[in-house]
């Protein structure tokens, strides 16, 4: 047995050798760069801990993670809740009343958001969202500038992730719903209990795996989110929508200031790893 599983990591090589290239040497590039000044050109100078300590005193810094998390809210807790019951419903009610078909062309249509590139899809918002021209004010008869009033720009911005996200939780949930014993909501039924009374008691507690991963894996695209803040209002006004991602990269690319760039870098793959590590242990505990 030995012998012959010997030979199945070869297969693995390439893919090994890759994500040292592509993940791990940059990374570590990147942890060394975070304890320099640097502006990307000439030769590092060593600071130590200097660009961390700055962090801890930098607002703009702890702002942006206040962001984050309800970019967080609108990635992940918002689209897993609705997620779940418009699979339930798909699955339990469209497909058994109206076809198979029917619940598959929903869910093609609640995914599509996730097909289109990310440049596209914010594009497409900002011109709908437009205080002048676009189509939300002029439909409901408003005068409002959804992404360039400060105490509109990160609600307009969490609705667009909503949005962008759902289709992603609806097929994991009907993608579990699949395994789940019909034999279940057959008693419940026999037993009268409501739609509502059948998803709280079978369909959540059946696919509670699917839940921890969409839950996993939208945290993390909520954490390190960066292309529709770019798209759609480059962190602002001001710094309205402003998160660490985008913070890296304006203090890499626009202030040429390396070090603290990747600091909070540093800071924020780190966080991904205890966000990551607590979610698997809390599903490993549940299992």
């Amino acid at each position: 047995m030995r012998a012959r599983t010997r030979g199945y990591w070869l297969y693995l090589v390439p893919s090994l050798l890759l994500f040292l290239a592509v993940i791990v040497v940059p990374f570590l590039m990147n942890v060394g760069a975070s304890f320099t000044r640097w502006s990307g050109v000439g030769t590092p100078r060593w600071i130590g801990l200097g660009n961390y300590a700055r962090l801890l005193e930098d607002e703009r810094f702890w702002e942006s993670f206040q962001h984050n998390v309800g970019l967080i809210v609108a990635m992940a807790v918002v689209p897993t809740a609705i997620g779940l019951v418009l699979a339930a419903a798909l699955f339990d009610y469209i497909g058994k009343r109206f076809g198979a078909r029917t619940a598959s062309a929903l869910r093609a249509t609640y995914y599509l958001p996730q097909v289109l590139p990310v440049a596209v899809a914010g594009v497409v918002w900002g011109w709908m969202l437009h205080p002048s021209y676009g189509a939300v004010n002029q439909i409901f008869g408003l005068d409002l500038d959804w992404l360039g009033d400060p105490d509109l720009a990160l609600a307009t911005v969490m609705a667009v992730m909503v949005w962008f996200q759902l289709g992603y939780p609806v097929v994991i949930f009907m993608a579990g719903l699949q395994r789940v014993d019909p034999a279940y909501y057959e008693a419940a039924e026999i037993d009268g209990a409501s739609w509502w009374r059948k998803f709280w008691h079978i369909t959540i507690p059946q696919i509670r795996p699917e839940i921890f991963v969409v839950l996993l894996t939208c945290t993390i695209a909520a954490l390190k989110v960066f292309g529709p803040i770019f798209v759609l209002t480059r962190g602002g006004p001001g710094n309205a929508t402003m998160v660490p991602s985008y913070f890296s990269y304006l203090n890499f690319f626009q202030k040429a200031n390396v070090g603290y760039g990747s600091a909070i870098a540093t800071v924020l793959a780190l966080i991904i790893i205890v966000v990551t590590f607590l979610f698997l242990r809390v599903q490993e505990r549940d299992a």
